[in-house]
């Protein structure tokens, strides 16, 4: 394994998600303390403009170069996320970002930060991934690119890509075990007391159904119908019959509406009451299971270890 010191360059712009720019700067610094010093890290910040950078949470960073100054390739490039990623005007800054990116040897985004890599035209044909909540409207954004809606972290060759926040060091810990094996990589994760490699995917933060609209439509009608009654026994004739229409009929026109057939909106209503239940109350996992429509503790298992990658035991010790 060639090893040498390499450098990490993160970008700070206004608006900049303070923890996205931390988590891995930590995770890097924190490795230098096991590697020779010709391993080394050594991190660059660089701002968009000024050198001073106010994050979203009001406090300032000062940066090492500003764009006119600094160096035209590294060996990892890093874009953090907040609402200066996916808000405002970055003429000024996609040529700098898209050249010096196509020259580094690696590059990748943080949360939202996928939003500037996109505008820069460097996600295109590309396997990704963002913060769950954004996943929909980066897809939408940049159709070209593959957007993943659960993994922690995807990489595409060069290209590499986290979900929210805090995976930010689920991403710099993966990058720092491949450049220097996983012992190191354990290693700094201990100190800062997260695991290598985390259970589940980004799935398990987020509801798997949107809420619904209150709208009056046979379609609406038929899932608050739906949402009402899990502990029943739903099938596509019975919620078709709420709607008005043919079980056919219905059938194509919710999933034209809701992008979901009928039985997959109804598991993943069933999954996301099992998930409250188990974070507010501490009810009996069979009790759970019934509440929420499942045939059995086994069927809600099975939802959850297929779904989530936690089983409800797992998923209330971590969450409730």
């Amino acid at each position: 394994m060639h090893r040498t010191m390499k450098d990490v360059a993160i970008l700070l712009f206004p608006e900049v998600l303070m923890l996205d720019v931390a988590g891995p700067i930590e995770v890097f610094s924190l490795a230098n303390r096991y590697l020779a010093p010709a391993d080394h890290y050594r991190i660059r910040t660089i701002s968009s403009a000024e050198p001073t950078v106010r994050a979203s949470n009001g406090l300032c960073m000062l940066a090492d170069h500003v764009l006119t100054d600094a160096p035209a390739r590294f060996d990892l490039l890093l874009i953090p996320g907040g609402p200066g990623a996916y808000n405002g005007d970055h003429a000024d800054l996609l040529p700098w970002l898209r050249d010096t990116a196509l020259a580094s040897c690696r590059y990748g985004s943080i949360c939202t930060g996928a939003f500037l890599l996109g505008e820069a035209g460097l996600l295109e044909g590309r396997n990704v991934t963002t913060h769950w909540n954004y996943t929909e409207r980066l897809a939408r954004r940049f159709p070209g690119a593959r957007v993943g809606t659960d993994q922690i972290y995807i990489q595409d060759r060069e290209l590499i890509t986290s979900g929210g926040i805090t995976a930010g060091i689920d991403m710099a810990l993966a990058i720092l075990a491949e450049d220097h094996g996983k012992q190191i990589a354990v290693s700094v994760a201990k100190v800062l007391l997260v695991a290598t490699r985390r259970q589940g995917g980004q799935a398990q933060f987020s509801p798997m159904l949107a809420e619904v609209a209150r709208e009056e439509s046979p379609i609406s009608r038929a899932q608050h119908y739906a949402l009402d009654n899990l502990d029943e026994e739903l099938s596509v004739e019975r919620l078709a019959g709420v709607a008005g229409m043919s079980a056919r009929h219905f059938a194509r026109m919710f999933a034209r509406e809701v992008r979901l057939t009928p039985m997959e909106f109804v598991q993943s209503a069933r999954l996301d009451r099992a998930r409250n239940l188990l974070e507010t109350s501490d009810l009996p996992l069979k009790t759970v299971a019934y509440r929420a429509g499942f045939r059995s503790v086994r069927c809600m298992r099975m939802q959850f270890s297929d779904r989530l990658g936690l089983t409800p035991a797992q998923y209330r010790h971590q969450f409730g």
